[in-house]
């Protein structure tokens, strides 16, 4: 680490994108249509903050870091600036989307070229820190906080600034113990840190104790790892296969002193270097691409899934916006809701029907889920359309479909004849699947014949399922579909569930229901086998209860145990079902698909999830864990003087015989580099279905422990060994330089 208080980004020196937003300039800042003020906009020196000034007295200038960045949309395309701005300006005009619930930040730049230049620059940059290392990101976020703790900006650290600076890294001390660092690195007698010494504040603060203990055990050439000592270390302590190859490969690639590669061998830099590196982590880096097989029918593969999509907030008077659209699209959501209803003009809309959510225009939304939709995926988006339209605007709705997403719609089977089963994702690819209703079944596309009517029986999403129960008692409400409308609905045609025995013998492997949260989990309970068959041959879409009007969740794991393919959630409120479900679609390239257990795609199966009959499925694994030290757990209060209290659970989410919570002791005052050295274990009888969650808390005994940061994985995705753990902040999103330590055996029972 260089002790430069001016860092740069790695392999950007003299970049000119990188020059041109640390120079920054005016840009037109637009929040309505009598609020549009000029702000100047640049880049810090720590090349990961962008500034802006504020004209508020009493106000310092907002920042934002890039890492927070979730998107960058150039032209008018936020409700904001189509709202508040006139079209000639289109081409000057971009939105900076937010990873958070943060509003997003509409801009206009004098000119085309340069609102070009100000999204291509941010891209570049920011493209450029997600490729960084751990190490390199936790020397970028500690060379942060020296640059925040240097009031006076002169690039030296008086010790008031020392003690301010370990309040920022989460570390209370005493003022003895700052004193001793202080002194320590103070070689130069000067009353201040510069330079070197204040690279030698850093390598004390940083120093792993745990580590110095591992790399002993295996350093056995004059103090450094030869190639058969690290063989050895991946043999034994990380159960993988490897050879003297593979040994020279990471001396190669993660050694940095050059005298030491040179001699082929490890120093105790370059093994923490690999041991952070994403092949170390413990993630199977085998499953963080797709290694599943992706030509099997769709419905045999757990579906990424979005409820009302379109709010940003709560299902009351929340705003609706495309940016949620873009949001979930982003996380690789491959299932959406529309909620459609008639607008103005002859243009639907798109809200949360009967309430005070705000309005957006179906073609608008559309727009953004064809920019957006196969951008972190390449594979199929389904448009679940909960449409309450005319006939005439049904009819503009299928135009604005067809002529927005054109040949990526699908709109007639794939192949020759009527199919029998559903096509794969891999023959989906890049393609838009319509779920709907449909006048008549698919197979008359192929005799030619006639729609008997208009109508179909309509199918409201409802509150809560006594209501339904009182409502199925009464005639269902017709609806008159536009036959454009519907025959574009060719996979995911939707009917009303009528039990098992009628979904076997008079449904089509297309018509597929939707079922609300309490009556699918009441399937899951008390027919949960009967369930599992079912979902081998239909699709099943489960979405939350209407009484939910806070967009909170369910959690999801006893719908995937019994095959539910498409497990809708607010995917714009954060909470644990959400982290379990970024979990489940974590691995497998993050393409929205993960294809389900051998035992959930057979016809004959016995599997039921909460009897557990022996089977295919049962693999008695025994989980050991030992939970060994945090790095830079983030600050959750944005207090002064407030430090976390970091404590760590490890829960285990699966069948019911699985499922599991265990936690460390609490380690106070420390959330730098907290040390447990705990051991768990846990039995986990059905490995394929069950996920692990590490969950860091601030243990407060008086008002319950506050989140801190999380890290979820399938548990057939582990790695053993010595492991870090990245961990990931309440909507879901890496913490740059915050991660875990452990130790991970996984044995046969």
């Amino acid at each position: 680490m260089e002790a430069n208080m001016n860092e740069r980004q790695p392999g950007m020196e003299g970049d000119t994108d990188l020059q041109f937003l640390l120079q920054g300039g005016d840009l037109l800042k637009v929040r309505s249509q009598s609020w549009k003020k000029t702000r100047y906009f640049r880049l810090q020196e720590d090349c990961k903050t962008m500034w802006h000034e504020s004209k508020k007295p009493f106000r310092s200038n907002p920042t934002f870091s890039l890492d927070d960045v979730s998107a960058l949309r150039l032209g008018r395309q936020s409700e904001g600036l189509k709202k508040y701005t006139e079209e000639q300006v289109d081409g000057r005009c971009f939105s900076i989307v937010f990873k958070s619930r943060r509003k997003n930040l509409d801009l206009i730049a004098s000119s085309d070229e340069e609102a070009k230049q100000w999204v291509n620059s941010m891209e570049k940059i920011i493209a450029n820190l997600n490729n960084l290392n751990r190490q390199e990101k936790t020397e970028h976020w500690i060379m942060a906080c020296l640059m925040k703790a240097d009031k006076n900006k002169d690039a030296k650290l008086s010790e008031s600034e020392v003690k301010d600076f370990m309040r920022l890294i989460n570390v209370d001390v005493d003022d003895d113990y700052t004193d001793m660092l202080f002194k320590k690195c103070d070689t130069s007698k000067s009353g201040y840190l510069s330079g070197k010494e204040i690279k030698n504040l850093y390598d004390l603060l940083t120093d792993r104790e745990e580590i110095d203990v591992i790399y002993g055990e295996y350093a056995k050439t004059t103090g450094y790892m030869n190639p058969s000592n690290l063989v050895d270390f991946l043999l034994t302590e990380q159960r993988e296969k490897a050879s003297l190859t593979d040994a020279h490969q990471i001396i190669d690639k993660y050694e940095p002193d050059e005298t030491v590669k040179a001699k082929k061998l490890l120093s105790k830099d370059g093994f923490l270097m690999y041991l952070h590196s994403p092949q170390s982590l413990i993630l199977n880096v085998d499953h963080r691409d797709i290694y599943q097989d992706m030509t099997l029918p769709l419905n045999h593969y757990f579906i990424s899934s979005s409820h009302n999509t379109y709010l940003m907030e709560d299902q009351l008077k929340g705003p609706s916006s495309t940016e949620a659209y873009v949001r979930a699209l982003l996380k690789s959501c491959r299932c959406v809701e529309l909620d459609c209803w008639d607008g103005s003009d002859n243009e639907p809309v798109i809200y949360h029907g009967y309430t005070l959510t705000s309005k957006i225009l179906f073609k608008d939304v559309i727009k953004a889920i064809k920019d957006y939709a196969f951008k972190a995926s390449d594979y199929p988006v389904i448009l679940s359309l909960e449409h309450h339209c005319s006939v005439e605007q049904q009819q503009v709705m299928a135009h604005h479909m067809s002529s927005i997403l054109g040949s990526a719609l699908v709109t007639k089977p794939l192949g020759e004849g009527m199919p029998e089963t559903f096509p794969s994702p891999e023959e989906l690819r890049g393609k838009f699947l319509i779920k709907g209703k449909r006048l008549n079944k698919l197979e008359s596309y192929f005799t030619q014949e006639a729609d008997e009517d208009t109508d179909v029986t309509e199918e409201e999403e409802s509150d809560n399922d006594e209501e339904v129960e009182e409502k199925e008692k009464t005639p269902k409400k017709k609806l008159k579909l536009a036959k454009e409308l519907s025959d574009m609905v060719i996979y995911c045609k939707s009917v009303h569930f009528n039990g098992f025995e009628d979904a076997r013998n008079n449904l089509s492997f297309y018509e597929m229901s939707s079922f609300k949260e309490g009556k699918a989990k009441r399937l899951a309970s008390e027919s949960a086998n009967a369930y599992v068959r079912h979902n081998v041959n239909k699709l099943s879409r489960i979405y939350p209860a209407g009484s939910r009007t806070d967009s909170s969740n369910y959690n999801p794991v006893s719908l995937w145990n019994a095959g539910c393919q498409i497990v809708a959630l607010n995917f714009q409120t954060t909470c644990e079902d959400m982290d379990v479900n970024q979990g489940r679609f974590l691995v497998n390239g993050k393409t929205g698909y993960i294809l389900k257990p051998s035992f959930l795609r057979d016809p004959a199966t016995d599997f039921d999830p909460i009897t557990l009959t022996r089977g295919e499925w049962l693999k008695h694994k025994t989980f050991h864990v030992m939970i060994i030290s945090g790095q830079q757990l983030p600050k959750i209060s944005k207090k002064k003087s407030s430090i976390v209290d970091a404590m760590v659970k490890v829960e285990i989410h699966g069948v019911p015989a699985d499922v599991a919570t265990k936690e460390t002791n609490v380690v106070e005052n420390n959330g730098f580099n907290p040390s447990w050295n705990e051991n768990f274990q846990f039995d986990v009888y059905v490995p394929e279905l069950a996920l692990v969650r590490f969950v860091v808390e601030d243990h407060d005994s008086t008002s319950g422990n506050e989140f801190v940061a999380q890290y979820t994985l399938p548990f057939n995705s582990l790695q053993m060994g010595y492991r870090h753990i990245p961990l990931l902040n309440k909507t879901g999103d890496v913490l740059p330089s915050a991660g875990l330590f452990v130790h991970v055996m996984v044995l046969d029972a």
